[in-house]
């Protein structure tokens, strides 16, 4: 991967599109290399799909919710609970972390009472022992696309370390 890759991943996140045309007007790179090179960053698995944003909101799910949970522990506890929990409905994110809190886990939800539905889901896997949830009131940011938020010259350092 280089500065090219880069520049196209960038626009890929920026601009919503893999057009090859689009791309090209954004980045400069002729459209027969932008063509090569998203190929190849597929084959690689760089590029793992091509979803389209959605907004949740005019769909009616209109809260997020963020948990934070602990199990108890046992020998390779943060696979089977965390898989529990993403197996769960409204959970789009699980987090094995580090320090006080075993898991973090976002929910997205339709109304108030489905979170008191979601935090009984949590309390019914057997292992977890303590969970503490938080309503997001504004969403600040919501970047699904980490990418936008680095740098270029990070990136090609980030491959260069690879």
């Amino acid at each position: 991967m280089d500065e090219k890759d880069i520049r196209i991943l960038k626009t890929l996140a920026r601009e919503k599109t893999s057009g090859p045309e689009q791309i090209e007007a954004e980045t400069g790179i002729p459209k027969s290399t932008v063509h090569y090179r998203l190929k190849q960053l597929r084959e690689d698995g760089v590029i793992e799909n091509d979803l389209y944003d959605m907004d949740l909101s005019k769909m009616g799910v209109t809260l997020t919710v963020i948990s934070e949970v602990n199990a108890k522990f046992d020998e390779g506890y943060h696979e089977v609970v965390g898989e529990k929990l993403a197996d769960l409905e409204s959970v789009s994110q699980v987090y094995f972390t580090m320090g006080d809190t075993d898991f973090i886990v976002i929910a997205h939800v339709t109304k108030r009472e489905k979170v008191e539905s979601l935090i009984a889901s949590y309390e019914s896997i057997d292992e977890i022992q303590r969970t503490s949830s938080k309503f997001v009131i504004t969403t600040v940011k919501n970047e699904p696309r980490p990418i936008n938020d680095l740098e270029s010259e990070t990136l090609l350092e980030a491959i260069d370390n690879l």
